[in-house]
């Protein structure tokens, strides 16, 4: 055992746990005034939920022996009860608890990432129920295929460094399969809809900007110069995902907007997270710039296809997740984590065809899980309030509480809220890109 690469580790592993946090902040600003309180319980159930079942058994279907060749671990290490302070994880020189716990923080934040699909509308106990099938018949087995040294797509010479497939690809296709079935907003389309507090959305995307360098370079479980590439590479394709997102923007909408720069931003870090042990700065730079302009065209598909994903989590997660993913095959220069070569650097077409059958495995795999799961919760328990509630407003109905005291402006709460939460009459252009 190594105690400087365990320390990493396990700091690592406090950075990704804020990043839910994080990712609170980000959605609940991003909706209006009368749902900030339940976009943030969304986030936070998923802390609950997630780590009892990890430790229950999530760890081990994901990550103990092969069960059923290469798609689900056993259950052996259920309960976590004999991996023992000093068993060290497969390979490395950190203890198998150390690698858990820092794993624990992705199967975490990646059903917390589908939250911000269906905002506004469902009920808190069905999303609660929905994290705990979710994860089990989808995350794990998933993050057993990409990860665990006998996984179907670890085997195959997958590329996924940190989780393009098993957390942005798996979260962001699953969004679209659950707004299929959970349905639209009232509203949409014809309301507007503008984030209620902007400076939320900016704090939560620095939270996440910051947690994210445990989240890539903590993946390669030790401190070196791996490491330091994975670290560079993850904020230099983030800066240029801004510029990517703030150019497109400038010119189809005439403004930079903030909503813009931290959509940028996040879209950067979901397409370096495959990519980051892979690539060079330079490449990094250009899949940054690709990844920004990209999500920020693919957030209005909502409005030409008809689906109402609340906060883009398809145009920036799934998206970037396949660009991301797409990425090793084309621009990994051989050497960084490994020495293997992409289209662009020699190595021919295998690597992008290895990649590309990482990434249609998990697309069909997650939206045909997460649509079945999804029809089950809708046709037994069912997954909206009432139209009257979702107008009047989410945080009072679900959780009897309201994100703002109002009362001091000598106005109502409900009022207030309306008010606040919609955006000038005379800026149809705003409800466009605030909403995308």
């Amino acid at each position: 055992m190594d105690t400087g690469n365990t320390a990493f580790v396990l700091l690592c592993a406090a950075l990704v746990m804020l990043m839910t946090p994080g990712l609170a902040f980000f959605y609940g600003g991003m909706v209006r005034v009368k749902s900030v309180l339940n976009m943030l319980m969304m986030s936070f159930i998923c802390l609950a939920v997630v780590t009892i079942l990890w430790v229950l058994y999530g760890f081990s279907m994901a990550f103990s022996t092969d069960a059923f060749g290469g798609l689900v671990g056993n259950f052996d290490w259920a309960g976590m009860g004999d991996l023992g302070k000093e068993k060290l994880w497969d390979g490395y020189t950190v203890p198998i608890v150390a690698f858990a716990i820092f794993q624990l923080m992705f199967a975490i934040i990646t059903p917390a990432l589908i939250s911000g699909a269906v905002a506004d509308r469902v009920k808190f106990v069905s999303w609660a129920v929905f994290v705990a099938l979710w994860v089990t018949i989808v995350y794990f087995p998933v993050a057993h295929w990409v990860w665990a040294a006998d996984g179907w797509l670890f085997k195959e010479g997958v590329i996924d460094f940190a989780g393009g497939t098993a957390v942005h690809i798996n979260a962001g296709i699953a969004a679209l399969a659950l707004v299929l079935v959970v349905g639209k907003r009232v509203g949409f389309k014809r309301d507007p809809m503008r984030p209620h507090n902007l400076p939320f959305v900016m704090l939560g995307c620095g939270l996440l900007w910051f947690g994210w360098f445990g989240f890539n370079a903590g993946s390669w479980l030790g401190a070196d110069g791996v490491t330091a590439a994975a670290a560079i590479n993850t904020q230099v394709a983030t800066a240029a995902a801004i510029i990517g997102w703030l150019t497109l923007e400038k010119i189809r909408d005439g403004h930079f907007t903030t909503l813009g720069a931290a959509s940028g931003a996040v879209a950067g870090l979901v397409a370096i997270t495959p990519a980051c042990g892979a690539l060079s700065p330079v490449g990094s730079i250009v899949l940054g710039l690709v990844a920004g302009a990209v999500c920020a065209a693919a957030v209005g598909l909502k409005y030409k296809l008809g689906y109402d994903d609340s906060l883009d989590v398809v145009g920036v997660h799934l998206v970037g997740g396949i660009i991301g993913s797409i990425a090793p095959g084309l621009l990994a220069t051989g050497k960084v984590q490994s020495d293997v070569e992409g289209l662009f650097y020699g190595g021919g077409t295998d690597q992008l065809v290895k990649q590309l059958t990482g990434v249609g495995a998990v697309l069909g795999y997650s939206f045909v899980a997460t649509f079945v799961i999804a029809m089950l919760i809708k046709v037994t328990i069912g997954w909206r309030i009432s139209e009257d509630d979702e107008v009047s407003g989410i945080d009072q109905v679900e959780h009897a509480e309201t994100g703002y005291d109002f009362a001091g402006l000598g106005g109502s709460v409900g009022r207030t809220s309306t008010t606040v939460g919609a955006p000038a009459a005379a800026a149809p252009a705003a409800e466009t890109k605030v909403d995308a």
